[in-house]
């Protein structure tokens, strides 16, 4: 594989970043890609050099006895590719390391120079968008290894791996195997956990006021609230306590049903007047550029794309050479790019909409990093998102189109609006009506910003009011008494925790998708449409960390370290002496350090697990049952308990969900099971009604009879109101209606995760709505079975690939090939398989692209158990599974000593 020695090798990142470059390098360079990272800390006991298995500190990668200086070594996945990159290099004439100007990225060009040891000249070529100017800018201008940035992500890394592992063993022991525990996730979980301890807490209000419709003597409509009452004013939602319920001021009128009712009854007769017009000009200035925070944010709101969607697309996006790098802190834009931007403000716009001079941002979040610039479209003129529509897929389109729109409009003038209030009286009472007009759209033209308050949004947009003066006569049309009830906070979507994160300096934009990721994949959060709920896990390793561990989830202390790892990267600290107070504490610092590795020894033996696993949620004040109902969280998940009595909670059930009433639904409910319903009228064992995690089911049979047979409730069943004869129904399932005439097969009714259907043979069918299996007949199955199969693997004969290439993999040496799958069409080549992107359509994948995916998706793809290990033990949870780091079954190749330091 040696090449001429007239040729450079440059190594990139990715194989789609390695082909945009080719493109402007020419013949006399060879464009390599590394996949990511080529070397790591072990991922387990497995991985680690024979010479340090015996250390106390091996399990962590991490020689805390020496500096802290980590063991790396090259994953089993990626030692073929290095071995490619060493052939590479042999006949090349000199080194180019063209990673991402970032910790990682210079920590991917450190390592690869220390894996491929060149004996050629070695420079690093750093630039912020991938077009030929950019790339022969960067040729031009080469630089060293920046060895700051390089350090900075080595203890970021060892930091989290400290915190990581030593602090996930504590909660594998206290609360349930399979949990883990971050520097970001862990207090990105307390901000979620925090705000449904707000919303738990959350006491409702209820006020009414007065919606009325009056008319102008032109006849124009003109819509107002009632704000007050005489001298009292009208409360809104902030004037209660949410602890409470209860207003703050009690001066002011909180009217009830009755009240609102009497007083819209009096001033229907009433005379009304304007008594002000309040007309106030004001101007809006576009938003800066995007950041990845507000990038993710934005992307969230307008397109409903998720972090991890959206760095997805963007990372191609710059890849391909369609945007500036998307990992940055940074608003400030290059002077072509202002150039670029102002001169398309006049072509697309007008003069008029262009602002005066060149608008400059600054940024204004912690721990902003200045290094790059915005994110913007490359190169200069900017390409217009219909132009390239045809090259992107349907994410990366709306994407770019997203990030052109907001570059333009943060250099085009403001936007001028005027906010009129209209103040009516009459009969004693105040209304106001409140309008917004746009004078000049400005920067409005070509882009709105999206909002987290869909009621803010709409707040904003324009309103307009008939024009009315001082003492202008109004009629009443309708008069409206309306109810109001506070709400809790919102919880945090996507969105709203990204820009909470940024804010507080917790952890780096360009982390938050794997963050959101992890806390979802560990069981810590689910999704319920987009807001972000805890599960009781998350409230049971909270207070542990809480109440044990103050520091790791204090969101100064997080932020403190991001500092920290800032002053790093320029040089102006030491890793060690931190690292040193962090893990073991330092007596000279009077308490001030951590110590993280004495807690958790002393913290082991204090922490009750029963007590950090238990919630009340409140004590029954009437009924049988009188004992205090508590939420414990127990190895298979959480259930309630009163006394003696036991209950699962439902999957999905948020935590502010859970009240005394519910809770005492679903006890009443599971303590049924105690008693049986009745006996089976043929076989006479007891058929129970019980509680279960995924919901209501009868049991026929005792708990300990090998025989016993359980089914659920069908969709609309009440289980307080389910009878005998429903159960001994339900039993029958699944239930056999007959033999299909010409199948000569036993049709079949059964109710199934995904509801109820018909089977015979290798056929299935759903069962429509208002058909139930236990009441379908033979004849209509027999229809069923008829109609074609709209879903499912057996829907058709098996489907011709949509697109086949005429090379084979380079890799596995099969056809490469588009497919139909369950969940869409992906590419395989025999051994791997990679979905499609979103709204990527099969015949415009080219070959270069199919093999892109591939590579991405063979380089996240886990490693395998040893069958031995495997069948071990079970994990008891899911989260158990995904917990666990699967391992290929081959051994090291060399044995890798502690690298030495650097400087």
């Amino acid at each position: 594989m040696a090449k001429s020695t007239e040729k450079s090798l440059v190594i990139v990142e990715s194989p789609a970043k390695a082909r945009t470059i080719a493109k402007f390098l020419g013949d006399g360079f060879q464009v390599e890609a590394s996949i990511g990272h080529v070397r790591d800390l072990p991922s387990g006991a497995k991985e680690v050099p024979e010479k340090f298995k015996s250390e106390p500190w091996a399990y962590l990668g991490v020689n805390v006895d020496e500096r802290f200086e980590p063991v790396y070594i090259v994953p089993p996945e990626k030692k073929k590719q290095v071995t490619k990159l060493k052939e590479a290099l042999k006949g090349a004439k000199d080194l180019y390391l063209a990673t991402d100007e970032d910790r990682e990225g210079e920590a991917i060009s450190w390592h690869l120079q220390q894996i491929l040891k060149p004996k050629v000249p070695v420079r690093r070529l750093v630039f912020h968008e991938i077009t030929k100017d950019a790339i022969q800018h960067a040729l031009a201008t080469p630089r060293q290894i920046d060895d700051g940035l390089v350090r900075a992500q080595e203890t970021r890394r060892i930091l989290d791996r400290l915190y990581g592992y030593d602090v996930s063993q504590l909660l594998w022991k206290k609360v349930g195997r399979g949990l883990s525990a971050g520097r970001v996730q862990s207090v990105a979980v307390r901000l979620i956990v925090q705000r449904e301890r707000e919303r738990i807490a959350f006491h409702a209000a209820t006020y009414w006021d007065l919606q009325a419709l009056f008319e102008t003597g032109a006849k124009e409509p003109l819509p107002a609230t009632l704000v007050s009452v005489g001298d009292a004013r009208i409360p809104s939602g902030k004037d209660f306590d949410s602890a409470t319920g209860k207003l703050k001021d009690p001066s002011l009128l909180q009217m009830d049903e009755l009240a609102a009712a009497s007083l819209a009854e009096r001033l229907r007769t009433a005379d009304f007047q304007v008594a002000s017009v309040e007309v106030k000009p004001f101007t809006e200035r576009p938003k800066p550029p995007f950041t990845t925070s507000t990038l993710q944010q934005e992307a969230n709101r307008k397109l409903g794309f998720t972090a991890r969607r959206t760095m997805q697309a963007a990372q191609k996006l710059y890849e391909n050479g369609y945007i500036t790098y998307m990992r940055t802190d940074s608003t400030t834009l290059a002077q072509v790019a202002v150039d670029a931007a102002r001169d398309l403000v006049r072509s697309e716009y007008g003069e008029q909409f262009l602002h005066d001079k060149p608008r400059v941002y600054a940024s204004k979040v912690k721990n902003a990093q200045e290094a790059h610039e915005a994110i913007r479209p490359a190169g200069h003129p900017f390409k217009k998102p219909e132009a390239i529509r045809g090259e992107l897929d349907r994410d990366q389109f709306r994407l770019f189109e997203l990030i052109w729109k907001r570059t333009i409009a943060s250099q085009m003038a403001d936007a001028r609006k005027k906010r009129m209030t209209i103040t009516i009286e009459g009969g004693g009472a105040t209304f106001q009506a409140s309008g917004t007009s746009i004078e000049f759209e400005g920067f409005l033209r070509a882009y709105v910003e999206g909002s987290d308050d869909p009621e803010a949004e709409l707040a904003d947009k324009e309103t307009l009011l008939p024009a009315v003066a001082e003492n202008d006569p109004l009629a009443v049309r309708h008069l409206d008494t309306k109810s109001h009830t506070t709400q809790p906070p919102a919880r945090y979507s996507e969105a709203s925790l990204t820009r909470t994160l940024e804010e507080k300096g917790i952890g780096r934009p360009s982390t938050y998708a794997s963050i959101i990721d992890t806390i979802q994949n560990r069981d810590y959060v689910f999704k319920k449409g987009n807001a972000l709920v805890p599960s009781w896990t998350a409230f049971s390793v909270v207070r542990l960390l809480e109440e044990h561990l103050t520091s790791l989830v204090d969101y100064e202390f997080t932020a403190q370290m991001e500092d920290f790892l800032d002053s790093i990267s320029r040089q102006e600290a030491e890793a060690a002496k931190y690292l040193q107070d962090f893990y073991f504490g330092d007596e000279e610092s009077s308490g001030k350090a951590l110590g993280l590795r004495p807690k958790l020894l002393a913290k082991a033996a204090e922490i009750d697990a029963r007590t950090s696993a238990q919630f009340p949620i409140g004590t029954p004040t009437e009924g049988e049952h009188r004992e205090e109902i508590i939420v414990r969280v127990g190895k298979y998940g959480p259930f309630l308990e009163q006394g003696e009595r036991r209950a699962s909670l439902p999957e999905g059930m948020c935590p502010d969900e859970v009240t005394v009433e519910t809770a005492l639904e679903l006890l009443n409910n599971s303590s049924r099971d105690g008693e049986p319903l009745g006996t089976h009228p043929e076989t006479g064992q007891p058929i129970y009604v019980k509680a279960g995690r995924f919901g209501p089911y009868v049991q026929l049979g005792e708990n300990d009879d090998p025989e016993k047979k359980n089914q659920s409730l069908l969709k609309g069943m009440n289980v307080n109101e389910l009878t005998l004869e429903q159960a001994v129904e339900l039993l029958r399932l699944p239930r056999e209606l007959g033999v299909h005439p010409e199948m000569q097969e036993p049709v079949v009714a059964k109710d199934g995760r995904y509801g109820p259907y018909i089977t015979c043979g290798k056929e299935t069918r759903s069962l429509p709505a208002d058909l139930s299996p236990l009441d379908v007949t033979l004849e209509q199955a027999i229809e069923l079975l008829k109609q074609p199969k709209t879903r499912g693997r057996a829907a058709a004969a098996p489907k011709e690939p949509l697109k086949k290439f005429e090379k084979p993999s380079p890799v596995t040496e099969k056809e490469v090939k588009i497919l139909d799958g369950r969940y869409g069409p992906y590419v395989t080549d025999g051994e791997t398989n990679a979905s499609l992107p979103k709204g990527t359509e099969p015949s415009g994948l080219t070959f270069e692209a199919a093999l892109d995916l591939l590579a991405e998706r063979a380089a996240r793809a886990p490693k395998k158990k040893t069958k031995k290990k495997a069948a071990k033990k079970a994990a008891p949870k899911k989260t158990a599974t995904k917990k666990a780091t699967a391992k290929k079954a081959t051994k090291t190749a060399k044995k890798k000593g502690v690298p030495k330091k650097r400087g």
